[in-house]
């Protein structure tokens, strides 16, 4: 028990605790962005993200992943709110949860043995390409200076872990253009500019709906579609991990680990969430292999918005969307159009499938799922050429 707790938690702390904070600071203009997709007010978003990753650092299943609110999640949640209002979504964000923690006792962590590396890399390729994609908004057709910024972010990231690795790269980046860009009033975009930034903690809520069949009626259909899709991109993304650093995660204890956390993100006034794959390989990135870096990125996004805040404002959004980007190029699989080459054609067929309908829905369990069909559909249980 003692080398398990040591292995899980103290392996490194001081790289996992400066992954953990490059990881915060990217995922408050994300959470923002997705606060604003769902239709809720920013800090909806946040109190999420610092439940969800404080809560899955203990109860979850694979160290090192990052999870908090998802954009996969509020892209489902937007019509409830819309129609019904806050409340709904938090009362549908505990069913989530508790429909989770059902699904993990099921052993719904068995599922991913029949998902495919084909689909597994039309997931990743998928992936890449829409972080990329989402991070465009934050450079072109701006000013001079976003550009600059973005290029000087891009060189630091990908250039000082060649020479410096001590500090991850992505912090250098962000404290030292920050500094510079108050220094001089660089006219670009910042985190302040994409919503109000309340400096308060949350707070225990029971949601204010009826307690009847009604509300069992309104909730149920998004609760059940929030937790199958935060489950099929929390088990993927402990899948992609688990290769990365060359280890096993229990996948059914990570299903019940963010049930646990849904439900107390409900509870405090937050959305549901799931793993994040491009923050999850951030942090991969920036040295973080530890619960140790989720629980320092949920606890210092808290402190940001609570302690750092005059800075926290202030830091540019171009800044963040070099990270995002060099994040991108590094999670997109480039040997897969080498393999296409030379590969069976039902294979290169499930890949594609599996990106493009993951690029026009942008929804990656659809995807996920669409590509497991088919490939069963034209393989059976024959082997793939591919692999991870």
């Amino acid at each position: 028990m003692n080398n398990s707790i040591k292995k899980e938690w103290l392996t490194r702390p001081g790289a996992n605790i400066l992954a953990g904070i490059v990881v915060s600071l990217a995922l408050i203009p994300e959470v923002i962005a997705f606060s604003v997709i769902a239709g809720v007010d920013p800090m909806v978003g946040l109190y999420a993200s610092f439940v969800i990753a404080l809560t899955i650092a203990f109860t979850g299943g694979r160290p090192a992943m990052i999870s908090a609110a998802a954009g996969a999640i509020a892209l489902l949640v937007f019509p409830l709110v819309r129609d019904h209002g806050v409340h709904y979504l938090f009362a549908a964000t505990v069913l989530m949860g508790m429909i989770q923690i059902i699904l993990s006792l099921l052993k719904v962590g068995r599922l991913m043995n029949y998902i495919p590396n084909t689909v597994m890399i039309g997931f990743v390729d998928s992936l890449a390409i829409l972080i990329f994609h989402s991070q465009l908004q934050h450079i072109f057709g701006l000013s001079r200076e976003t550009y600059l910024f973005t290029a000087v972010t891009i060189l630091i990231v990908y250039f000082v872990p060649k020479f410096f690795t001590r500090i991850p790269a992505p912090l250098i980046a962000v404290v030292l253009l920050t500094t510079v860009s108050i220094m001089t009033g660089a006219d670009v975009r910042t985190v302040g500019d994409l919503g109000d930034i309340k400096r308060t903690l949350p707070h225990f809520l029971v949601p204010d709906v009826p307690f009847n069949m009604e509300t069992l009626r309104i909730i149920l259909p998004y609760s059940l579609s929030m937790a199958v899709v935060g489950l099929i991109e929390s088990l993927l993304t402990a899948r992609i991990v688990d290769e990365t650093l060359d280890s096993d995660s229990d996948k059914n204890r990570e299903a019940g680990g963010q049930g646990i956390a849904n439900i107390i993100s409900g509870f405090f006034g937050g959305i549901g969430g799931c793993a994040m794959i491009g923050q999850s390989v951030m942090n991969l990135k920036s040295g973080g292999t530890s619960r140790l870096s989720s629980l320092t990125a949920g606890v210092f996004l808290m402190f940001m918005i609570m302690v750092l805040g005059d800075f926290l404002v202030q830091i540019p959004m171009a800044i963040l969307a070099g990270i995002m980007v060099v994040v991108a190029f590094s999670t997109f699989e480039f040997k897969t159009f080498r393999l296409m080459k030379r590969a069976p054609k039902k294979d290169v067929l499930v890949i594609m499938v599996t990106i493009i309908l993951v690029l026009l829905t942008h929804n990656l369990a659809a995807g996920v799922i669409v590509g497991s069909v088919l490939n069963l559909l034209l393989k059976g249980k024959e082997h793939t050429a591919f692999h991870m």
